[in-house]
């Protein structure tokens, strides 16, 4: 099953944000417990700051640019990002996302509730862990 870029794209006003170029990947056809989103916020565009509670429906989410450059703030800490960048907001943090850049911000936006999933079977998540352990980048700033 293939779906191409735009095929399903829409516009969408995003949490008090500017309207974002959105595309919902295999909305009601993958069985998966996430949605997997493709984004396109224009020069200057943002999400909107807000946050995902209890209260309203808890959710995890996981932004990785793929084109252009932008801020994410996330729980009051504020980080340039560009192509390659990714950026997980933990349930209740509050974030928002802009566009910084000249031309279009587009990322892959996967969101769901939290819960574990058990990986470790892999050979890749063993490999994932061990890289995290015996990776260290310096502090920034």
């Amino acid at each position: 099953m293939i779906e191409h870029s735009g095929e399903h794209a829409f516009n969408y006003r995003l949490h008090g944000g500017s309207p974002v170029r959105m595309q919902w990947h295999f909305f009601d056809q993958s069985e998966l417990r996430v949605a997997v989103q493709t984004w396109e916020l224009p020069p200057g565009g943002c999400e909107g700051m807000h946050a995902h509670t209890d209260n309203d429906m808890a959710l995890e989410e996981i932004y990785i640019v793929t084109e252009g450059t932008g801020q994410m703030e996330v729980s009051g800490e504020t980080f340039d990002i560009s192509v390659g960048d990714s950026i997980l907001a933990k349930v209740g943090a509050h974030h928002d996302l802009r566009n910084t850049g000249t031309g279009p911000l587009k990322l892959v936006v996967i969101w769901g509730a939290p819960g574990a999933s058990d990986f470790s079977g892999f050979g890749s998540a063993k490999l994932a862990r061990q890289v995290r352990q015996t990776t260290r980048f310096p502090a920034a700033g």
